[in-house]
């Protein structure tokens, strides 16, 4: 894979995000964002959208528990 490939950005149900070779297919349990661009870009992407790194679960549990 080259410096040059593209990527795309992708998320799971649990709402972490990742980056995908966009030639290859994506694995089961994630899906495309929408996000399509160089390494770099999608990793900037990922660092503007993904601000609270816990799994959405873990973050409906914790609103759950402190209401």
């Amino acid at each position: 894979m080259s410096a040059e490939s593209t990527f795309r950005v992708v998320l799971n149900d649990e709402e972490q995000y990742s980056i995908w070779a966009a030639e290859r297919e994506i694995p089961a349990g994630w899906r495309a964002e929408g996000t399509e661009g160089t390494r770099e870009e999608c990793l900037t992407r990922i660092s503007e959208v993904w601000t609270d790194m816990r799994p959405r679960s873990l973050r409906e549990r914790m609103d759950a528990t402190a209401a």
